[in-house]
């Protein structure tokens, strides 16, 4: 594993991490990605630099096989006309490209290598910044939810309005007003007949004071 590896590695053990330790959620997601969205970026101008590298290694090694197997034809041709020294030389020339190609081979398989493990690690690195934004689209629609809740929650809370609350109110008050006509009314009643009962006893009084008059009246003729 590449150190470029491992610290990817430990930058997304710690979103998760940071995900539960944050109010807003939507805002860590968007620092993940634009930093991963950098990664990316740089990773794809290294793979091609990488890319055109292992190339160009690639092409050395095959010129220089070339090259030996070029010198080898040359060593037979000379050794079928007697030119046993020119054959040598022929050969010694074939013995450095041999080892040139040999270098080559070898510096390409290593590039070769790295270019792979650079080219997985920038498709982990798309995938992850899929997934991530997967996650975001999901948390966005999810908080806007639960600011749809809240708004309906206040709209529609124990506290709030209550038609029937209010009915009832209105009933009792009218019930109230009802009682309080009831009662003037009871009391104007009431007055009416005290000033009757009061007038029949006047009466009473009068007739018992004009008959005491006569009574006197007849007592003194």
């Amino acid at each position: 594993m590449t150190v470029m590896k491992r610290v990817r590695d430990m930058t997304v053990a710690t979103l998760n991490d940071r995900l539960e330790k944050s109010e807003d959620p939507v805002r860590v997601i968007d620092q993940f990605l634009w930093t991963t969205h950098q990664e990316i970026t740089q990773s794809e101008g290294l793979q091609r630099q990488y890319a055109a590298h292992t190339d160009s290694l690639y092409r050395q090694w095959k010129d220089a096989e070339q090259w030996a197997d070029k010198r080898e034809q040359q060593a037979v041709t000379a050794l079928k006309a007697g030119e046993e020294n020119i054959a040598k030389l022929a050969l010694q020339d074939k013995v450095i490209h041999d080892e040139r190609a040999g270098r080559y081979r070898q510096l390409y398989e290593q590039s070769k290598t790295e270019l792979d493990d650079l080219e997985q690690l920038l498709q982990e690195l798309r995938n992850e910044y899929r997934l991530v934004y997967d996650r975001r689209q999901f948390y966005v629609a999810r908080m806007e939810s639960l600011r749809l809740q809240q708004r309906l929650n206040a709209r529609f809370t124990p506290g709030g309005a209550d038609t029937s609350q209010m009915f009832r109110k209105i009933d009792d008050r009218l019930t109230d007003i009802e009682l309080e006509t009831r009662s003037l009314r009871d009391l104007r009643r009431m007055g009416q007949e005290t000033l009757l009962h009061a007038g029949e006893v006047v009466k009473n009084t009068i007739e018992r004071e004009l008959e005491e008059l006569k009574r006197k009246l007849q007592q003194g003729g």
